[in-house]
């Protein structure tokens, strides 16, 4: 079976749903519409502490002004995420506290690539909503279905495409620099492209096993669990459009 749940985003991997089965007979139950609630709760909490970085930054528009916020959301958005991957019965508080420090580094980072690239933010974040719910509608009408196949692929490819920023963070303390691949170059082009093929794929597998977790009568604090896995996809996806926008928008 755990074969079966396999997937490369860290918050639904393994047999995590039947791990965290409802103990008692009657007790509520995980539901798909109750996820997606939870998952649009998160993103209006991502929105509103985005929409106070990127404020911040707009009022004096200098990366002095909103660094700070994005180290302390992107630190803390890893601790609330590890607390929630291995406390799955917290996630409805953390959760929401994930979320929102997430949102601090999304306002910080898309604002000042905003100001170097005006319009890259709306852009970024309509061909994100847009590749969610194109993929969730070619999934829901069996377009695209997950097969085991599938699975080790997306897995595969997202595992080769985490170890090389792995590796690239490192040799950067070193002076290597890739500069092909994060340029806006076709190789760079090319790479973000892939990348974001990937990430978009992870969507998928999100979908799978929130769908069988629901089957499988996950308890109901799942739902916000369920949530939080979409929203690391969806910002990491989000993150890497914007990135390839950039690349575009520099070659004009």
């Amino acid at each position: 079976m755990a074969q079966l749940m396999r997937t490369s985003n860290p918050a639904l991997r393994g047999d995590v749903f039947f791990r965290q089965q409802a103990g008692s007979f009657g007790a509520e139950t995980m539901t798909v519409s109750g996820t997606v609630n939870k998952t649009g709760i998160l993103t209006i909490c991502a929105v509103a502490t985005a929409a106070w970085t990127w404020n911040r930054f707009l009022h004096s528009p200098s990366p002095e002004t909103v660094f700070p916020w994005t180290l302390i959301g992107g630190i803390g958005g890893l601790v609330f995420a590890l607390v929630t991957i291995f406390k799955k019965e917290w996630a409805p508080v953390t959760a929401p506290a994930y979320a929102l420090l997430e949102g601090l580094v999304l306002g910080g980072i898309s604002a000042m690539f905003e100001m170097r690239f005006p319009g890259i933010a709306i852009q970024a974040v309509a061909l994100t909503f847009g590749t969610l719910v194109a993929l969730l509608l070619a999934y829901r009408s069996g377009l695209i279905r997950v097969t085991e196949r599938f699975r080790l692929g997306v897995v595969a490819a997202t595992g080769g495409i985490f170890l090389f920023y792995l590796i690239t963070f490192v040799l950067g303390f070193f002076g290597v620099r890739f500069n092909s691949v994060y340029g806006s170059g076709l190789i760079g082009i090319g790479f973000s492209v892939v990348v974001v093929i990937v990430a978009s794929l992870n969507l998928v597998l999100d979908f799978d096993l929130i769908e069988v977790g629901a089957r499988a009568g996950a308890p109901k604090y799942m739902e916000w669990y369920g949530a939080f896995a979409l929203m690391v996809t969806l910002i990491w996806l989000y993150l890497e459009i914007l990135r390839l926008l950039s690349k575009l928008r520099s070659r004009n």
